[in-house]
């Protein structure tokens, strides 16, 4: 292998069942940093053992419950133990409903329950976050607290306080809400948009919202993987 080849960060996508046409985004996004190395696995590949080739692994919009149950228990062990023995995990939208700990599907890598449950699908739309320190400092925006973001009914966030588990960080929360489709207004603001964490040796970063269909915050995907990987 060429040195250069050495050196870049090997991505895994998750492209089967569950997925929307959220995906080609993400794909997209990531294509957009050539020191990433990024390929595509399905289910069977990751019951045969296959991301134990990857540095983390992208599970992206679309059906959280359909991306769990595709899985099953054992692909869900497999992304689990993937993570557990020091690799990563970014879930957006569908990918961190899956990460939580909330459902039967759950992969309970994230220390985070889903708040109004109900109205899941509560519409789509743009959306302000605020970031707190630790976000600005993840995410490189010092001076840019505040941000605009893309919303497709993701998950409203909040500590699960599972034993067990540590606790999330809040990178970003809601200030602003989407309450279409009849679910309550003021529900939203203060939830949990972005969250990182600890799981076993590995780190975890979840986006409610989708950076990768906001123009100009694509790179969040970006120093999301950089904060995965350098835990390694």
């Amino acid at each position: 292998m060429w040195r250069w080849q050495e050196k870049m960060i090997r991505v895994a996508v998750y492209t089967d069942a569950g997925t929307s046409k959220d995906l080609t985004a993400v794909l997209k996004a990531l294509a957009k940093f050539p020191e990433l190395a990024v390929e595509t696995l399905k289910v069977k590949d990751i019951q045969a053992g296959r991301l134990s080739e990857f540095a983390l692994v992208v599970f992206p919009g679309g059906s959280g419950g359909g991306e769990g149950r595709a899985l099953g228990e054992e692909g869900r062990e497999r992304v689990r133990q993937f993570v557990r023995e020091g690799k990563g995990y970014i879930g957006i939208c569908a990918g961190a409903y899956l990460a939580s700990c909330d459902y039967p599907w759950s992969l309970n890598v994230l220390n985070a329950k889903v708040l109004d449950k109900q109205h899941w699908a509560r519409g789509n739309g743009t959306v302000e976050i605020r970031l707190s320190d630790e976000g600005k400092a993840l995410l490189k925006r010092p001076e840019q607290p505040q941000v605009s973001i893309s919303y497709r009914q993701g998950p409203l966030l909040a500590p699960a306080g599972k034993p067990g588990l540590p606790p999330y960080k809040e990178l970003a929360r809601y200030v602003g809400e989407v309450a279409l489709k009849g679910a309550p207004k003021g529900v939203m603001p203060g939830t949990t948009a972005i969250a990182a964490a600890e799981f076993g040796k590995g780190r975890v970063v979840c986006f409610s919202p989708h950076p990768e269909k906001t123009p100009g915050l694509e790179d969040f995907l970006r120093h999301a993987v950089t904060w995965i990987h350098e835990s390694r």
